[in-house]
């Protein structure tokens, strides 16, 4: 039997904290998006810097449109602000590619009404008791939205990655790091454990519930692959071997004439890569970013290893062989501060591998939250019980081998929108997003 997880329920004495940090969730979503949205002069607002990204000014007004429809009109009983805008911002009826060619509201305006949409929900939010439906529990709904913005607002940064032109966005680097120099590679034991959640208050539902599952022993790398490792296996001819391919990811990179991770060129006898408006060397030391799945499942093959499975990955992640129990964070149960992982935005690159030791799981495996998102082996599939929650569009019209999971976070992601059972999903295809990966190996016999 494996032991349950920690209860991190929201009791009824704790409202005025569940208040405050609704407040700062919401908040510190905020000003970020004010960040991405202000940094830019209005034609970047209104442009779309690339067909796989809406232009910026549609994701403003649909933060706002999305912060409204859930708290003011579901959770706040308001009659609709702008009903005439709702179809216009439904991510589901009309593609990113499509999205510049409708009537959008121009920038000025956008903001007036996100910023209208909140000073409403911040009254709504001094009166809330977070009891009732499972809408209001816990604030799971602000939280939802919460979460909501900051994925946006992540979207928005990858936006600014694709956009043409000078730096408009700045950061302070990671802390320098030493070199590391522990072991490359950890064992998991085998076992049963518990993967995903039911206690987790603002867990989305394709989280949810927590059940037992069994994993092999297996190794898994310490830190993500690095530039310098991906770097070895192109050198070695990596993107014109076609054994190392799946057949679909071999047809995809020739079709596309890929030869390297997206934003790299190669000047002489060095590689460069565009990071946010500037050029620079290559970081050898820094895992590898931008980087699809057929790359990444490529390059452990070369490496005579594999991806880890999505199960292998949370037992990583989550399991304390120790108490046999499954915390929230690598680390335990507390929320991430800045000297367990690289979240937030608070830089713009991932730091160095083998950063962030006090971040380490209980077996000693670094930077699995934050840094980059890890591509794992697994279909994007429902957990057992699965009950779609409060839409069907949110996850459960992605389940399928069509797209496939990826964990952890990346520097781009907030804490609020990060945990050790947070699933993303995305096609195999995809290298804007801010993927890495790390690989693992089954235990020899």
């Amino acid at each position: 039997m494996t032991a349950p997880e920690t209860d991190t329920s929201t009791t009824e004495v704790d409202t005025e904290t569940l208040r405050a940090r609704v407040l700062a969730s919401l908040t510190t979503a905020r000003d970020r998006t004010t960040l991405l949205t202000t940094c830019v002069e209005e034609p970047d607002l209104t442009a779309q810097h690339s067909p796989l990204m809406s232009p910026l000014v549609w994701d403003l007004a649909h933060i706002g449109n999305q912060e409204e429809l859930w708290l003011l009109r579901a959770i706040g009983g308001r009659d609709a602000m702008r009903p005439e805008i709702d179809s216009l911002y439904d991510a589901f009826e009309h593609p990113r590619a499509e999205r510049p060619s409708l009537p959008l509201l121009p920038p000025a305006e956008a903001r007036r009404y996100a910023a209208e949409v909140r000073g409403r929900v911040t009254d709504l939010l001094a009166g809330a008791d977070f009891h009732g439906t499972r809408l209001t529990e816990a604030g799971f709904a602000f939280g939802m939205i919460a979460q909501h913005e900051q994925q946006h607002d992540e979207t928005m940064l990858i936006t600014h990655q694709l956009r043409k032109g000078p730096q408009v966005l700045t950061a302070p680097d990671p802390e320098p790091a030493p070199l590391f120099t522990g072991p490359a590679e950890v064992l998991v034991p085998g076992g049963p454990f518990t993967m995903g959640t039911s206690a987790e208050p603002w867990a989305l539902d394709n989280e949810r519930p927590a059940h037992a599952r069994e994993v092999a022993p297996f190794w898994i790398d310490t830190t993500p692959v690095t530039n310098a490792a991906y770097q070895a296996f192109i050198e070695d001819g990596g993107y014109d071997t076609e054994r190392w391919w799946t057949p679909e990811g071999w047809a995809h990179i020739k079709q596309h004439a890929i030869s390297a991770p997206l934003f790299w060129r190669r000047d002489g006898g060095r590689w460069l890569r565009r990071r946010f408006g500037l050029t620079e060397a290559v970081p050898p030391d820094e895992p590898v970013l931008h980087v699809c799945w057929y790359e990444a499942d490529a390059y452990a093959r070369w490496a005579g290893r594999r991806l880890p499975t999505e199960a292998e990955w949370e037992k990583a992640a989550r399991h304390d062989p120790a108490t046999s129990r499954s915390m929230r964070y690598p680390w335990g149960d507390a929320d991430p501060a800045p000297e367990h992982a690289n979240l937030g935005q608070r830089h713009l690159r991932p730091a160095a591998a083998g950063s962030y030791p006090a971040g380490a799981s209980p077996l000693g495996v670094r930077q699995l939250i934050g840094d980059v998102w890890e591509w794992t082996a697994s279909d994007f599939l429902p957990y057992p019980g699965f009950q779609a929650f409060p839409y069907k569009e949110y996850s459960e019209v992605f389940f399928g081998s069509d797209h496939k999971v990826l964990r952890g976070g990346s520097f781009a992601v907030d804490p609020v929108a990060c945990r050790g059972t947070f699933r993303n999903w995305d096609y195999p295809i995809r290298r804007q997003i801010f993927s890495g990966f790390r690989t693992a190996r089954s235990e020899a016999v």
